[in-house]
């Protein structure tokens, strides 16, 4: 419970927390305030670097004031019904943890020192033409890149790709030529097709894409990794991906696939519209509502309702684990920073995590979190990452 509680607070904390969670966390402070009074303590004595002077009353408060100007969710009517004075209890219970704070930070304990360190992801890309020649969209300046058939190629200062159609407007544009985008570990970009679709490409992933749809019957990408989507609205032009356990078709909508071939199962999460997903090789398809994510497997295709932040938490910035185990959280981390993990212990593995972290903090920063938990430990030699269990 105490970790669903941590879990709880730093979302909270982010302003990120869904409907049903708010719900939650508001029920755990009616019937668990003394509970959730502790756990604050432990966010605000996990800081990594906190000011001894700053962490007095006056810090305290204004965690409690944030959680206290919260507006408060509607509850369902079986559940107990919300009551500020839980609140105010925990205050009470959070105020007599104060000495215990200033006593903990006075101490200075020991904080695990890396000997090495290693810098985030950033925007890296490598695009393949048509005709074969590779251009490093992290080098080349900003502005045009390539001319094709009538399609300016154009690289913004932001990380993004653009085509635009420049040639005249009754030449037929060839659709039978494609271009491939690919991230390497630690790069991401983001791309806009001819057609306005915009797409964002996750660390080693990779996105093969025609030059124009003009005198297609279908707009057709294939993915290898991950990328989040939003797709122009086109009634007479279904937009179609493929990747390497599924087929996916779309009118217009806003959604993201995990298809990495180091993962054992595809997701494919909807935020908006709807989207209709097919199994390779198989008969099985099912058609997903908003908020819903559709696994692939060789089980089939599951469905089932979402945590759509999770999902979509990498093109915001950040990682977002919710009851997660080690190993695929590390090939996350691995996939970003560039790093190869090596396990000390397999059990490594099986250790479980909630939280959020940032995706632009250094790899010991990450780290460190996670040990937090005192389940794990690790060490950092180079790019590589080796993980121990405590």
């Amino acid at each position: 419970m105490e970790k669903r509680i941590n879990y709880l607070l730093k979302q909270f904390e982010l302003g990120v927390l869904t409907k049903a969670e708010k719900v939650e966390l508001y029920q755990f402070a009616v019937n668990n305030d003394e509970l959730v009074a502790n756990e604050i303590t432990k966010l605000i004595l996990l800081e990594e670097e906190p000011a001894i002077a700053d962490i007095d009353k006056e810090k305290w408060n204004t965690v409690l004031n944030k959680i206290l100007a919260a507006e408060k969710p509607q509850l369902p009517k079986k559940n107990i019904p919300f009551s500020i004075y839980k609140w105010a209890a925990a205050a009470v219970v959070l105020l007599s943890f104060s000495i215990t704070v200033l006593y903990y930070v006075n101490k200075k304990e020991e904080v695990h020192v890396f000997t090495s360190d290693v810098d985030p992801g950033s925007n890296k890309a490598i695009l393949t033409l048509a005709d074969g020649r590779k251009i490093s969209l992290t080098d080349a300046i900003n502005g045009d890149v390539a001319i094709q058939d009538g399609i300016s190629i154009t690289k913004t200062a932001n990380g993004q790709l653009i085509y635009t159609i420049t040639g005249p407007s009754n030449v037929e544009l060839d659709s039978t030529k494609f271009n491939t985008i690919s991230t390497p570990n630690g790069g991401e970009w983001q791309i806009r097709l001819p057609d306005g679709s915009n797409i964002w490409l996750n660390a080693a992933s990779s996105l093969k894409y025609p030059l124009s749809y003009a005198s297609s019957k279908q707009r057709h990408v294939e993915l290898n990794g991950e990328a989040y989507f939003e797709v122009a609205k086109d009634k007479s032009r279904p937009f179609i991906v493929s990747s390497s356990k599924q087929k996916l078709e779309v009118l217009g909508t806003h959604f993201n696939i995990n298809s990495y071939i180091d993962e054992p199962v595809t997701k494919t999460t909807l935020l908006e519209g709807s989207i209709r997903i097919s199994q390779n090789g198989t008969n099985n398809v099912e058609v997903l509502e908003p908020g819903e994510q559709s696994i692939v497997s060789a089980n089939g295709i599951n469905v089932k309702e979402s945590n759509v932040d999770e999902a979509v938490a990498w093109r915001k910035g950040y990682f977002m684990f919710v009851n997660e185990k080690q190993e695929s959280i590390m090939r996350k981390i691995a996939r970003w920073y560039n790093v190869e993990v090596n396990y000390a212990d397999p059990s490594a593995k099986e250790v479980m995590y909630y939280g959020t972290v940032s995706r632009f903090d250094k790899i010991s920063k990450i780290l460190r979190k996670f040990e937090q938990t005192g389940e794990v430990r690790f060490e950092i030699n180079a790019n590589k990452i080796t993980v121990y269990k405590d």
